[in-house]
C-alpha cells in the first residue's frame, strides 16, 4: 500500500483517505460544496492532501496561497476566490493575520517538527494558540463522508501579477474524456506510464505547493498510487540522502535545483547512492544546455522536460536523447497539443522566426480568469492561449524558449532577451547566480542591466563580467550597468524576484516602460 512521508511522519493511503474523508463531512459542515473555495497557506506538508483532496470531494476549488505573500496580497486572493476557509500553518498566522477577511473559517495546522528544523523555527510558534481552532482535532470530530464524491475541479492558481493583480485560474470539472486526455499528459510528463504497477514508484515533493508544477505533481502521483516523500524544502545534499533513504524514483525539480546540486562539492554527490532514480522531469524556467547535459552526464539518461502553463495545460515533452541533440529545447508538442509562434500582428511565423507562444492542449478544455473576464480576453488568440513567452520552433517541430515577453528588453528598437544573457553568465566562473532586465536609458529607452550572486570567496569585476560577455554574445546584449549583491531575492521555489530589482529604477524614471 502506499506510503506518505513527511519528516518523521508515516502515514499510508488508507488513512489518508479517511482523513481526507473527515475533512469533507467537515467542509460540508460549514456549508460547502461544488464550487465553493478552501484556501491553504502551507509549507510542504502531509496537510496539503487533506485540504485539496476534502475540498474536491465536494467539487469545491482548493485555492493554494504562496505563504511568502504579504498580509494585502493574502487579503486579495481570499477576496477574490470567495474562499469560505483558510487552512494555515501555526507559525503563519501571526504575520497574515490582518490579512484574513471578517467571515473566513481559520483551522490552525501545527508546525511539524521537519518544517521548524527547516526553517529555524522555535517549537512554540509551531503550536496552535490557545482560542485558534487545531486543523486536526477540527478533522477528527467529523465522521468519513459517506456519499459519492462530486467530479474533482483543478485547484484554482494565482498566476503571475506582473501586469497588475494575480489572476486566478478557473476550471469546472472534467468530463469523463477531459479527465482521460489529461491524465494522458501528466503521466507522460511525470513518467507514470513507466512503470506497471504504480505502486513500485517513489517521489519526492521538492517545489512548493502552492506552485502549479509541483502541486499537480503531487496530486498525481497520489492519484497514481505512487508512494510521496514531502521533503520541507529543497536543499541539494538533503535531496540525495532522501533519494539513498527512500529509494527514490521519480523526482519534479525546476533549473534552479540542477543549479545547486552541480554547486555540490564532488565528495559530497559521491557520497549518496542515485540507483534507484529511473524518471526525472523539470519544467517552470528555461534550463541551460551545459546544465542539462551536465545533469544527464551524473543522473544517466533519466532526464526529461515539458513545457507547459496553468493556463494552457502541458504542450511539450523530450527525454535526455532529444535535449542532447536539440540542445536548448523544450521539446515537441505532445499528442493533442497545438502550437503556433504568432507575429507583432498576430500572423503565424514560419521555423526559427521568434515571436509570442501560443498553445492549446485539447483536454483542459476552456478556463476563466476569476472576475477578469477582460483579462481573459487579452491572452486568447484566436482559441490559443499565450501567457506571454517568447521563443520559436525550428524545422523539426521542436520549440525553444527565448524569454518572457514582459521580460523582453527594447534598446533603440533592438529586442534583447535576458534569458538569454543569464545563460552565459550561469557558465563564468565565480558566479552563483544573476538577474538580467531592462532599466530606463534616456538615449536608447531602455538599457540592459544586470544583477550578479557571486560565489562564495569570488569577487568578480564587472568589466571581467562585461570580457566574458563579449567573447559569447553580441556587444548590444552587453549590459551597459552591472551591480553585485550577497543574495537575489527569491521564491520559495528558488525563482528570483526580478520584479523587486526593477522596480526602483523605473519608480525613480517616473514610468513604466
Amino acid at each position: 500500500m502506499a506510503t506518505i512521508v513527511s519528516g518523521d511522519r508515516r502515514l499510508d493511503a488508507a488513512d489518508l483517505q479517511l482523513r481526507i474523508g473527515r475533512a469533507a463531512t467537515g467542509f460540508a459542515a460549514l456549508g460547502l460544496g461544488p464550487g465553493s473555495s478552501v484556501a491553504f497557506c502551507l509549507r510542504n506538508d502531509i496537510e496539503f492532501y487533506e485540504v485539496s483532496l476534502g475540498a474536491g470531494v465536494l467539487g469545491a476549488y482548493a485555492v493554494p496561497i504562496n505563504w511568502h505573500f504579504s498580509p494585502e496580497e493574502m487579503r486579495y486572493i481570499l477576496e477574490d476566490s470567495q474562499a469560505r476557509v483558510l487552512v494555515i500553518h501555526a507559525d503563519l498566522l501571526p504575520r497574515l493575520r490582518s490579512g484574513i477577511p471578517d467571515g473566513v473559517q481559520v483551522l490552525v495546522v501545527p508546525t511539524p517538527a521537519a518544517l521548524r528544523t527547516a526553517y529555524g523555527i522555535e517549537e512554540a510558534a509551531g503550536a496552535v494558540a490557545p482560542g485558534e481552532t487545531c486543523w486536526h482535532d477540527w478533522v477528527d470530530g467529523f465522521a468519513p463522508r459517506s456519499e459519492p464524491p462530486k467530479e474533482t475541479p483543478m485547484a484554482v492558481f494565482y498566476t503571475s501579477g506582473t501586469t497588475g493583480r494575480p489572476k486566478g485560474v478557473r476550471r469546472p470539472a472534467f468530463t469523463p474524456v477531459q479527465q482521460a486526455a489529461v491524465v494522458r499528459m501528466v503521466s507522460l510528463s511525470f513518467g507514470l506510464t513507466i512503470v506497471d504497477d504504480p505502486g513500485e514508484i517513489v517521489t519526492a515533493v521538492a517545489g512548493p505547493t502552492y506552485h502549479g508544477a509541483p502541486n499537480m505533481h503531487a496530486f498525481f502521483s497520489f492519484r497514481a498510487g505512487a508512494n510521496i516523500v514531502i521533503l520541507p524544502r529543497f536543499d541539494g545534499e538533503e535531496l540525495l540522502r532522501a533519494i539513498q533513504d527512500e529509494r527514490i524514483t521519480h523526482l519534479h525539480l525546476v533549473p534552479v535545483m540542477f543549479n545547486r546540486l552541480l554547486k555540490l562539492a564532488p565528495e559530497v554527490r559521491a557520497r549518496y547512492d542515485l540507483s534507484s532514480l529511473r524518471f526525472v522531469t523539470h519544467a517552470a524556467a528555461p534550463c541551460a544546455p551545459d546544465v542539462k547535459r551536465a545533469m544527464i552526464d551524473w543522473w544517466g539518461p533519466i532526464i526529461h522536460e515539458y513545457y507547459g502553463s496553468t493556463e494552457g495545460g502541458n504542450v511539450t515533452f523530450c527525454d535526455s536523447a532529444e535535449s542532447l541533440a536539440h540542445p536548448g529545447t523544450v521539446g515537441r508538442a505532445v499528442d493533442g497539443a497545438e502550437i503556433r509562434i504568432l507575429g507583432e500582428a498576430g500572423q503565424e511565423l514560419g521555423p526559427g522566426e521568434v515571436g509570442e507562444i501560443a498553445v492549446r492542449y485539447a483536454g483542459v478544455g476552456d478556463f476563466s480568469y476569476h472576475n477578469a473576464d477582460a483579462k481573459r480576453r487579452e491572452v486568447d488568440r484566436d482559441g490559443l492561449v499565450t501567457v506571454g513567452d517568447v521563443g520559436y520552433l525550428d524545422e523539426d517541430g521542436y520549440l525553444y524558449i527565448c524569454d518572457r515577453k514582459i521580460d523582453m528588453v527594447i534598446s533603440g528598437g533592438v529586442n534583447i532577451y535576458p534569458a538569454e544573457i543569464e545563460a552565459v553568465l550561469c557558465d563564468m566562473p565565480g558566479i552563483a547566480d544573476s538577474a538580467v532586465f531592462g532599466i530606463p536609458d534616456e538615449e536608447f529607452g531602455e538599457s540592459v542591466c544586470a544583477v550578479i550572486q557571486a560565489e562564495p570567496g569570488c569577487a568578480p569585476t564587472a568589466e571581467q563580467v562585461r570580457a566574458f560577455l563579449r567573447e559569447r554574445i553580441a556587444g548590444y546584449k552587453v549590459p551597459r550597468r552591472i551591480e553585485f549583491a550577497e543574495t537575489l531575492p527569491r521564491e520559495d521555489s528558488g525563482k528570483i524576484f526580478k520584479r523587486k530589482l526593477r522596480a526602483p529604477y523605473w519608480e525613480q524614471a517616473g514610468r513604466a516602460i
